[in-house]
């Protein structure tokens, strides 16, 4: 029942992060997702869906940023003090729903500012980053003089090369590019692949997603980004550059041109950040905010839930 609600809820409300809503949750968790819905006066005012790879498990699926729990809108008069004990109360309410399951690791969006209801029962909490560019995406001008002189200078390179940026990329094409960025990085993508086939042909069915790409002259593609998009945010989900082109600076181009894009459908746009270091520089110096956001967890999946959900994403692997 709690998920028809929610599917309901979804239909019409646009509040709800793209991480959140029901189609997103279909193909990352496949079946493994459920929500815990918080109900006054005939209509749901916060919701918090779960993905649960294993019995009494709540983790993170693939390719989503953050999920936690979605408030609705206050009255514009509602008093600071009075938001924060709303959902405090909201807060003690699933809490007291999450104690069926054994093990809880989630990440929140950074608009979830108190995370103290969790800390009182004694769950831990790190804090990662995200780099947002806030309001004013089509003011081209001012974007520009906000990034970072090398940002500029890359963008201006690739333009000059000339690197044309086109949408509509092939997923194959993008995933090689991809692949070569980690190969790069000396690092193993740890994320389904199909997965990301099926969000990239959703997004694109429902006009919300594109994979952005820099060719150059002689057609070689240079650098890939897949945005998805709605009226609250874009974000950049996953990208890469070929590290034989890397000097041309078309990376820094192909994000630029994605970002105008979108500013016809929103005016933020969340570079979903990192915690590694020339990746984070790399958003930073686009003129992006730091936005904090929390991690929070209670134990630990042990060693046959690890096998369990292991076993269990390679059967879905294999059958996909």
């Amino acid at each position: 029942m709690s998920k028809k609600l929610y599917r309901e809820l979804c239909a019409k409300e646009d509040s709800i992060p793209v991480f959140s809503r029901d189609w997103w949750l279909d193909i990352v968790c496949g079946g493994d997702w459920d929500v815990l819905v918080f109900e006054k006066k005939g209509g749901l005012c916060a919701a918090m869906p779960l993905y649960i790879p294993c019995r009494r498990i709540v983790s993170m699926p693939h390719y989503t940023q953050t999920m936690g729990i979605w408030f609705a809108g206050e009255a514009d008069d509602t008093k600071y003090s009075s938001i924060l004990e709303n959902r405090r109360v909201i807060c003690r309410h699933f809490i007291k729903q999450l104690k069926k399951y054994r093990t809880f690791f989630q990440s929140f969006s950074y608009e979830f500012t108190d995370w103290l209801p969790f800390y009182w029962e004694g769950y831990s909490q790190t804090t990662r980053y995200t780099y947002v560019l806030k309001g004013g995406l089509n003011d081209t001008a001012k974007l520009l003089a906000n990034m970072s002189r090398q940002t500029r200078r890359n963008i201006s390179r690739a333009e000059k090369l000339p690197v044309t940026v086109r949408r509509n990329v092939p997923v194959d094409d993008f995933l090689r590019i991809q692949s070569l960025t980690f190969q790069r990085q000396n690092k193993r993508n740890t994320q389904s692949s199909a997965v990301l086939r099926r969000l990239i042909d959703a997004a694109r069915k429902r006009g919300q997603g594109d994979i952005f790409g820099g060719y150059g002259a002689d057609g070689r593609l240079h650098a890939v980004a897949f945005v998805v998009w709605q009226r609250s945010s874009a974000y950049y989900m996953a990208g890469g550059g070929d590290p034989a082109l890397r000097s041309s600076g078309a990376h820094s181009l192909v994000m630029w041109e994605a970002i105008k894009y979108v500013s016809q459908y929103t005016d933020r746009f969340d570079f979903e950040g990192s915690m590694i270091f020339g990746v984070e520089r790399f958003f930073r110096e686009f003129g992006a905010v730091q936005a904090p956001y929390f991690v929070i967890s209670r134990g630990k999946p042990n060693l046959a839930d690890r096998i369990r959900i292991k076993l269990k994403r390679i059967w879905k692997q294999k059958s996909e």
